[in-house]
């Protein structure tokens, strides 16, 4: 499970990534709602944990565009304001549970499991890379809702492109059969047919490849307790 933290307050944000690293969660912390609107619909991401009170795009227009887009992204909301109106709020937009500060980690833990198990996040075979979609178990793909046909290879140059979430990936990891000009010829058939949808895939000189939205994916911030 890939989780990212949407805090602005930095000691907070530090706390939270500190104690689910530690945990083994992969984790990423960005500190502004417009940021982590790009970052979601770049993909790869199963769960969000987001503050309501946010520069650029508050935690509540956040959570609704989520469901508007209909991301595969679990939400639980992490803010100061309790009150009943609030929360209530807060779940009626979509957030899958709603934790008011000062909280525990651990309890903040809990939650996510209890979140992940009723929703099943965990277990999804689809990922979503903007307009791009492909679910594993089914081997389907769509491109702005419009099927694509791939060939085995292609499939595994394009689905472990999606699965880094926008970070580059090393074209050792790429080759399929032990050809790296094989993998030139798999991301040249690609790339024509993912621009039409305003996805780009980079190359990343001596290292491999990335995939990005147009004018190019926010790159994932590492974010730097749970009382402020």
């Amino acid at each position: 499970m890939r989780v990212l933290v949407v805090e602005d307050d930095v000691e907070l944000a530090h706390g939270m990534v500190t104690h689910l690293q530690a945990q083994g969660v992969a984790v990423e912390a960005v500190d502004d709602g417009e940021v982590a609107r790009r970052r979601l619909a770049a993909g790869g991401i199963d769960m969000a944990l987001i503050d309501v009170g946010l520069p650029g795009l508050s935690g509540y227009e956040l959570v609704r565009g989520i469901r508007a887009d209909k991301l595969p992204v679990a939400v639980i909301l992490v803010t100061a304001r309790d009150a009943l109106s609030d929360r209530i709020y807060g779940l009626d937009l979509g957030a899958d549970d709603y934790l008011a500060k000062p909280f525990e980690l651990g309890e903040l833990s809990a939650r996510m499991r209890a979140v992940a198990r009723r929703i099943g996040h965990l277990s999804r075979s689809e990922r979503v890379f903007g307009p791009l979609r492909m679910d594993a178990e089914d081997h389907l793909a769509t491109l702005s809702g419009e099927p694509m046909t791939l060939t085995g290879r292609e499939w595994t140059v394009l689905a472990a492109l999606v699965e880094s979430g926008g970070r580059t990936v090393p074209k050792e990891r790429l080759v399929a059969d032990g050809s790296a000009n094989a993998v030139e010829v798999y991301i040249s058939r690609l790339r024509p047919r993912l621009e039409v949808a305003g996805l780009v895939i980079r190359s990343v000189r001596g290292f491999g490849y990335r995939l990005e939205l147009r004018g190019g994916a926010p790159a994932p911030d590492a974010g730097g307790s749970a009382n402020a």
